[in-house]
């Protein structure tokens, strides 16, 4: 770990945890997420300059909740304790906690008893709790209050807040969370340039110097600036970089995309696998089932062509580079274990022991619009580091159902005519992800003076900073009606198109 400040998040369940580093990284802080039960010892070696106790779905005074010992902890850093953070600090230091006789959920004022710069005496914040704190430990001040009860309390060791200054609900939630971090002389120097140091170190620090890496790229941000950074800090002749078709990219996605790698220096060669995709996928209609079968699939097929790139390589390919982003590793993973795991990413929990390789993934660590600040920094063009993000599993998932080909070309088809209808009207830029869903369902229609019997589309955009909350794009009804029109009349098989207006959450941004 380069010499940046650094925030520790010690995690006990929360949904939104992952929206605490998300903030902090925001606000120019290097954070990272740990389980609570995370030794000492562990915690004392990742040398925090703040620690941040999170939310979570439990009662600090049951048997069975989930505990640290926050004197421990105070030892090695200041504290802020959000939520059920917050009352594992009264419960321990002297306080009081009990249940609450009306739960607190959705949107309360609070007024703050310390004065802050910026920040009105009161605003209106998020509050997720049925337990409440009603004495604040001893030595310890009032930090603000709703009108029922305590909200926060803080000393000259640490803060704690009962609602969730992580969550855009909260007003002010950021200036909140600088606050703190300011009081207690924490420096915000993680940057661009902190990202290229931090991630060519992890590199450096992973793979041999005379080792090869073996790089899978999908054609998306997120494998391309994986694949550049390694061959900037490797050199060419050590990145082998493999692009498959899996026959679930985009129309022509392959052949151009392949082009665009050779231009800018990447050691690529393109390998055909559509068939055995598309095998793998055959009868399956459980997203669930699709993802597994796409990840084993993309074992067996770098199973195959690992021996050539072995023997060109003179075998001293020893690792596989990823694109894995710190989101991925938080939904397949959680610290507590008892949330749920809403999807799986084929490419998170590691590889075969037959593979013999080790996992290198430089970008393990960041969000998304982190990797794109570090392609900017590594010389990407804008137009490669602005696509919008492409899942794994690819348009595997964008057909609910079963997946055939001709499936696949008539989504590929539209999704090619509302994405260039998105660039030529200026709208690309402004969404976060856009893309089409095939649904298994048939409608009635009426081309010139025939009857058809075709499928219904759906399209979806979305805004977003990180792809953990995000919100439908409101497009001009013009807009809609002239994509509408253009695909019914560009793209046989499709006789209908709907709009997707959920928000995520309570929906994902992908539908499967």
């Amino acid at each position: 770990m380069l010499q940046h400040s650094k925030v520790l998040i010690l995690d006990f369940g929360s949904q939104v945890t992952m929206l605490i580093a998300r903030r902090l990284r925001e606000l120019g802080y290097y954070s990272e997420i740990k389980s609570y039960k995370t030794d000492i010892t562990e915690i004392r070696n990742f040398k925090p300059d703040a620690i941040i106790l999170s939310g979570g779905p439990f009662s600090v005074y049951e048997k069975e909740s989930p505990t640290k010992d926050v004197k421990e902890v105070l030892e090695v850093a200041p504290v802020l304790g959000i939520c059920y953070g917050m009352q594992l600090l009264a419960h321990q230091m002297g306080g009081a906690v009990e249940s609450a006789k009306h739960r607190e959920y959705g949107h309360k004022p609070v007024e703050w008893k310390k004065a802050f710069n910026n920040i009105p005496n009161k605003v209106n914040v998020w509050m997720s709790h049925g337990d409440v704190v009603t004495k604040i430990p001893t030595g310890a001040q009032l930090l603000c209050t709703t009108e029922d009860h305590i909200a926060g309390f803080y000393s000259d060791r640490y803060w704690a807040l009962q609602y969730h200054p992580e969550v855009s609900h909260s007003e002010y939630g950021k200036e909140v969370l600088q606050a703190f971090l300011e009081t207690f002389k924490v420096k915000a120097d993680w940057n661009a340039k902190s990202l290229v140091s931090e991630c060519t170190d992890m590199v450096l620090k992973t793979v041999g110097p005379t080792d090869h890496v073996l790089c899978a790229l999908s054609g998306g941000v997120d494998s391309s600036v994986v694949a550049t950074l390694l061959t900037k800090v490797l050199g060419a002749d050590r990145v082998h970089c493999v692009f498959i078709n899996n026959g679930l990219l985009r129309l022509n996605e392959f052949e151009n995309v392949l082009a665009m790698y050779k231009k800018i220096g990447l050691n690529v060669h393109g390998v055909d696998k559509e068939k055995e995709f598309l095998t793998a996928l055959a009868g399956l209609t459980d997203p669930e089932k699709k993802r597994k079968a796409i990840g084993k699939t993309f074992i067996d097929v770098f199973d195959q062509v690992i021996g050539d790139e072995l023997k060109h390589a003179g075998g001293k390919i020893k690792f596989l580079a990823q694109g894995t982003l710190y989101p991925d590793v938080i939904e397949s993973v959680s610290s507590v274990g008892g949330s749920v795991t809403i999807k799986s990413h084929h490419n998170v929990g590691g590889l075969p022991e037959k593979m013999n390789l080790k996992l290198v993934e430089p970008v393990r660590y960041l969000f998304k619009d982190e990797v794109r600040k570090l392609g900017s920094e590594l010389g990407l063009p804008a137009d490669m580091i602005g696509r919008h993000p492409f899942p794994g599993p690819g348009l595997s998932i964008r057909v609910i159902g079963e997946v055939t080909k001709e499936k696949l070309e008539v989504l590929k088809k539209a999704d090619d005519v509302y994405i260039s209808a998105l660039r030529r009207e200026g709208f690309y830029d402004q969404i976060w992800q856009a893309f089409c869903v095939i649904l298994p369902v048939q409608t009635v229609g009426v081309m010139g003076d025939g009857r058809t019997y075709d499928s219904v589309l759906a399209l979806r955009a979305v805004t977003s900073i990180d792809g953990m909350t995000a919100d439908w794009f409101d497009f001009p009804s013009s807009f809609l009606k002239k994509v509408s029109n253009e695909i019914t009349n560009k793209v046989k098989g499709i006789n209908r198109v709907v709009y997707d207006v959920t928000s995520k959450p309570p929906a994902t941004i992908e539908w499967e």
